[in-house]
């Protein structure tokens, strides 16, 4: 896999990607179908997405790949595509917090922190009246 600093190609490849998730009730709508295959009618319950949005937002996941359809009778079922989208979820659902449980590691926002910067030897006695930080 080509590095995305090494290829603008990749790099707008992969932004269009993040676009898509990039979108609240796209994201709902596949947060939602991480536990199974559902209706549209659970998926609208489920959301509180109504329809023409749902229906709007089901048809740019369809075309994006991230999820199928399935027709069973009158009801139409949706479930996520592949686990690479069911992945790409927990990720995005670690660094935001907003996974499943509140004691789970993987459900708390990702911190980065600063490393810690040595501190200078600070002289003592008579000198150290001098330092002025």
């Amino acid at each position: 896999m080509t590095p995305l600093y090494a290829s603008r190609p990749a790099a707008e490849a992969a932004a269009d990607r993040l676009r898509i998730y990039a979108q609240p009730q796209r994201l709902m709508i596949l947060s939602f179908l991480k536990s199974g295959e559902h209706t549209v009618g659970e998926i609208e319950e489920a959301t509180g997405i109504t329809q023409p949005a749902l229906s709007q937002q089901l048809a740019e996941l369809r075309r994006a790949e991230l999820v199928t359809a399935r027709r069973e009778a009158k009801k139409v079922c949706y479930r996520l595509a592949s686990d690479w989208v069911r992945q790409c979820l927990q990720s995005i659902e670690a660094m935001t917090g907003s996974g499943q449980g509140e004691n789970d590691d993987r459900a708390r926002p990702l911190v980065l922190s600063q490393p810690a910067r040595p501190q200078p030897k600070r002289p003592s006695g008579a000198a150290a009246f001098a330092i002025v930080d």
